[in-house]
C-alpha cells in the first residue's frame, strides 16, 4: 500500500537517493491493528510444523537475497557493506533459531502429588501468545533488531506490526516483501512507516497489549510511562565499558578488538565500546597499541568493501558528537587521535584524561569515540564501570576464573563477556540490560517469553 505522504530515504554519506516510500495513513494502521487482532486466535493454533516452517522459509530467503540486504541496508543506514553483509548472516541465523525455538516451545509438566491433597493430580503450565504485538525498532540495525521482534513473535504465534524508524524503513518493507509470501494467516505482519510523533496512538492502542521497542532512553521512558498496564519490553542505550585487568597479557589483542568494536558502524551500536579502563601496570604499552589499530581502520565510503567506519545517520548527529568532544577537550580531555568531522563522518576519536562527567564518559555517544581512563586495580575498574547510568554489557580482559566471576557477581549490567569486548553477542543468548538501560530480554527464547503469558492446566484421576 502506498499514499500521497512520499517519503525519500537518502544515503547518510553522499546524500545520493537510496530510495521511496509513503507514510502509512491512519486508515492503513486501522486496517494492520485489526488484521492482527482477527489473526491471533489463528496464530496460536499453528502448528510447530507450521511455524518453523515459515521461519526456516524466511531465514533461506533472506540468504538467498542475501547481497539484496546487504547493499539496502548500506543505502539506508551508512553502515559500512562489511557490516552490512554480517547483519544479513546474522538476520539469517536469528530466523533459523526461532524454526528450532518453534519446535520445542512445549511448556513444563508439573506433578502436583506432592501433597496428599493433591494425589492424582497433575499440571500442565504451557505459555500462550499475550496478543498482537507492537514492534518499535531503531536505524542501527535495520534488518536484525527487525528479526529479534518479528522471529519470536511468529515462533509463539503472535501477530506482530512492525514501525521501522523513519530513517531506514526501506529494509523492514523488503523483509515484509518476502513474509507477504507466506502461508501464514493474513495480518500475522505488517510494517507501517510512519514519523516518531504518530506512533503513540499505536503505543496506546489497547489492541496491542506487547510492546516491544528498542531506542533511547527518554522515549523507552515515555513509552513506560503512557502504557503501565502493557506488557513493555525495552532494550535501551549503554555507554559500554572495556576493562583490561592487571593479568591480562595480551594487549595487543585487546587493544585491536576495543578499536574495531568502538568503532564499527561508527559506534551506533547500544554495545560498542567507549569506555575504556585500564589498569595502571599496562597504560604505557596499552595505549600505543590501541591507537595504531584505530589508525589502521579505513574511514570513507561505506559501499567500498574496504571501508571500517562510515558516517554517523545523519548531519545532526555528527554535529552532537563533535561537539560532545569539544567539551571534553574544554574540560581537560586530551585527543590522541581524530575529533575531527567531514559532513556526517566522525574521524576514529581517542581521547584520555576525560572526566567522568563529561557527556562522552557519561552519556551514550553513538559515535566512533573511544575514552581511555587508567585504574589502579581490578576493583577500581570494576567501580569505574558501575559509575553509569547505564548496564547492558561490559568487557572485561582478564585470564583469571576468579576476576571472571567476581566481575559477574559485583557488575550491574545485562552481560559480562570476559577475554573480549562487550560489543559480542550471539543472537539466541539473553540479550538486555538493567537500570537506564532498559527491561526485559531479546535473543529468540527470551523474546519468546516477554511475548507470551502461562496457562495453568490440571488433569484430575491421573496415576503417575
Amino acid at each position: 500500500m502506498t499514499s500521497a505522504d512520499v517519503r525519500t530515504i537518502r544515503h547518510p554519506f553522499d546524500g545520493s537517493i537510496a530510495g521511496e516510500t509513503s507514510y502509512a495513513t491512519p486508515e492503513h494502521v486501522e486496517e494492520a491493528v485489526a488484521s492482527a487482532v482477527a489473526a491471533a486466535a489463528k496464530g496460536a493454533a499453528l502448528s510447530a510444523a507450521e511455524r518453523a516452517a515459515a521461519l526456516d522459509e524466511i531465514s533461506a530467503q533472506i540468504a538467498r537475497r542475501a547481497g539484496e540486504f546487504a547493499s539496502l541496508i548500506t543505502a539506508e543506514n551508512g553502515k559500512p557493506l562489511k557490516w552490512a553483509r554480517a547483519e544479513v548472516s546474522r538476520a539469517v541465523s536469528t530466523f533459523r533459531w526461532a524454526a528450532e525455538e518453534a519446535r520445542r516451545f512445549s511448556g513444563e509438566l508439573q506433578r502436583l502429588d506432592t501433597d496428599p491433597a493433591a494425589a492424582g493430580r497433575i499440571a500442565l503450565i504451557r505459555r500462550v501468545p499475550r496478543g498482537p504485538i507492537l514492534a518499535i525498532s531503531p536505524f542501527n540495525f535495520p534488518l536484525n533488531l527487525v528479526a529479534h521482534k518479528v522471529a519470536p513473535a511468529l515462533a509463539v504465534g503472535a501477530p506482530i506490526i512492525v514501525k521501522p524508524a523513519p530513517a531506514t524503513p526501506l529494509t523492514a518493507l523488503l523483509l515484509g516483501e518476502i513474509m507477504s509470501g507466506l502461508d501464514l494467516p493474513a495480518g500475522m505482519f505488517s510494517v507501517l512507516p510512519l514519523p516518531n510523533e504518530r506512533a503513540a496512538a499505536l503505543v496506546e492502542d489497547p489492541r496491542l497489549p506487547v510492546v516491544s521497542f528498542t531506542g533511547s532512553g527518554p522515549v523507552g521512558s515515555q513509552i513506560q510511562a503512557a502504557v503501565p498496564h502493557k506488557h513493555v519490553t525495552l532494550e535501551l542505550g549503554g555507554n559500554a565499558a572495556a576493562l583490561i585487568c592487571q593479568d591480562w597479557t595480551d594487549l595487543a589483542h585487546a587493544a585491536q578488538r576495543i578499536a574495531v568494536f568502538g568503532n564499527y558502524q561508527a559506534g551506533q551500536s547500544c554495545i560498542a565500546v567507549q569506555r575504556v579502563f585500564v589498569h595502571r601496570d599496562h597504560v604505557e604499552a596499552f595505549t600505543p597499541k590501541l591507537l595504531a589499530a584505530v589508525a589502521a581502520l579505513r574511514t570513507g565510503d561505506p559501499r567500498d568493501t574496504d571501508t571500517d567506519v562510515g558516517p554517523v545517520i545523519d548531519e545532526r548527529a555528527a554535529e552532537r558528537i563533535e561537539q560532545w568532544i569539544g567539551e571534553a577537550v574544554a574540560a581537560g580531555g586530551r585527543v590522541l587521535a581524530g575529533g575531527g568531522r567531514k559532513g556526517t563522518t566522525i574521524e576514529p576519536t581517542v581521547l584520555t584524561g576525560v572526566p567522568a562527567d563529561a557527556k562522552v564518559r557519561a552519556e551514550e555517544v553513538f559515535g566512533p569515540v573511544l575514552v581511555v581512563t587508567p585504574v589502579d586495580s581490578d576493583d577500581e575498574g570494576f567501580a569505574a564501570i558501575d559509575d553509569s547510568a547505564y548496564g547492558l554489557q561490559a568487557g572485561v580482559f582478564t585470564h583469571r576464573l576468579d576476576t571472571a566471576f567476581a566481575a559477574h557477581r559485583r557488575l550491574r549490567v545485562g552481560g559480562v563477556i570476559v577475554g573480549d569486548v562487550p560489543s559480542f553477542r550471539a543472537d539466541q543468548m539473553p540479550y538486555g540490560g538493567v537500570k537506564a538501560s532498559g527491561s526485559g530480554r531479546e535473543g529468540v527464547a527470551s523474546a519468546m517469553e516477554d511475548y507470551t503469558e502461562p496457562r495453568l492446566l490440571v488433569l484430575t484421576g491421573v496415576a503417575l
